[in-house]
């Protein structure tokens, strides 16, 4: 256990308070570029044509309507996922929990919407409230552990994880379970009226989309413009050099971890009132996971993870589509994901060995000059 927790500490150290220098972006672009003729290669050894596979990929992600619609929602899902990772991770904190702190908006969402009494935009606003403060509320345990008792945050999110998706799977199939039929493990329906409306019509995008653009871009605002992200990039840092300079990094660190559990609350909550219209017990399919990659990725950076969510977006609603179409398997797109992920690991260490082999190559050629 120990092993594994320092292991996924040092993953989530990658690189944080790094920026996204020009040299990173092209690493980027290469990175992605290698992953896709990996990808290709691996389609040409499995009998499918790479050419052909790609072009499904993309005609099922952005060649229709409805397909561009699932793809914005999947952004939305991811950008906010990633974001919540990033806004904790500013402030040197890692809240690996965001996935029961989701399933926990969900299904405060759902008891809400179901129960509470009143107009359409009174529910979904006591709704929305209801997600942020079981999601927030529950990150705040192991912020709290983190700030007054220095236990490690990872070890205390990862294993709250399970305790939150078991107390609401509990819940959906037991005390809350719904009475209609058909309904294997869920809870009662929310308000029909309060349900988002599609945005685009059979897609799984809603008006649950001008929600997580008005959080994403307060997010954005906080960690890149404001006086409080500054002190969180302090923080995230050097917290003793922080603490020197008048920063009160305890609450800081403490107020990071609540706001990011109450941002994996809200996507719950979006879940429920954009899809499912009920909370469900596999209302996530470990979205904050996904979301976590994206972040480290693109080094908690709030525009790029939204640049990066929308790729991976690409990948994973075209995909299903490769797989259908083509009848290339969708696991080769994990595959071109892992590789991603893989080369931007390593993307320090690769530069600077083509560094150094360009010197080399260099300092030989200017000798053989020398000596002719």
């Amino acid at each position: 256990m120990k092993g594994m927790v320092q292991s996924l500490r040092a993953l989530l150290r990658l690189k944080p308070a790094q920026k996204l220098t020009r040299d990173y972006l092209v690493s980027l672009l290469l990175a992605v570029a290698l992953a896709l003729l990996v990808g290709a290669g691996v389609m040409k050894l499995t009998g499918h044509d790479p050419l052909q596979s790609y072009a499904a990929l993309i005609s099922g992600a952005l060649g229709k309507p409805r397909a561009v619609g699932n793809t914005l929602a999947k952004t939305i899902t991811l950008c906010l996922t990633g974001l919540a990772m990033s806004l904790a991770a500013r402030a040197g904190m890692f809240n690996v929990g965001g996935e029961g702190q989701l399933f926990l908006g969900a299904m405060a969402a759902a008891v809400v919407g179901a129960r509470a009494q009143g107009p359409a935009w009174l529910v979904v606003t006591l709704s929305l409230l209801a997600a942020m403060a079981a999601g927030g509320l529950y990150a705040l345990l192991p912020g709290w552990l983190k700030v007054r008792w220095k236990v490690d945050e990872v070890i205390t999110t990862i294993m709250l994880n399970s305790v939150a998706i078991y107390f609401c799977s509990y819940l959906a199939n037991g005390p809350l379970k719904t009475a209609e039929r058909g309904i294997a493990a869920g809870t009662d329906s929310i308000m029909r009226e309060a349900a988002f409306t599609p945005l685009i019509r059979l897609s799984n995008l809603t008006t649950g989309a001008f929600y997580a653009a008005a959080v994403a871009l307060l997010v954005w605002y906080i960690m890149s413009r404001s006086s409080v992200g500054f002190e969180m990039k302090l923080t995230g840092e050097n917290d003793t050099f922080a603490r020197y300079g008048g920063i009160s990094t305890g609450r800081l660190m403490l107020w990071s971890m609540v706001f990011s559990g109450a941002i994996c609350g809200m996507v719950g909550m979006l879940e429920v009132f954009g899809l499912h219209k009920r909370f469900i017990t596999t209302v996530s399919n470990e979205f904050y996971f996904d979301g976590m990659l994206v972040a480290m990725i693109m080094r908690y950076n709030p525009f790029g993870v939204i640049v990066m969510s929308f790729f991976f977006a690409i990948l994973s609603i075209g995909g299903k589509s490769m797989e259908l179409s083509a009848g290339v398997p969708s696991e080769l797109i994990l595959i071109v994901q892992s590789i991603i992920i893989f080369f931007m690991a390593a993307e320090s260490g690769i530069r600077t060995a083509v560094g150094n082999w360009i010197s080399v190559r260099r300092a030989r050629l200017r000798a053989k000059k020398e000596a002719a």
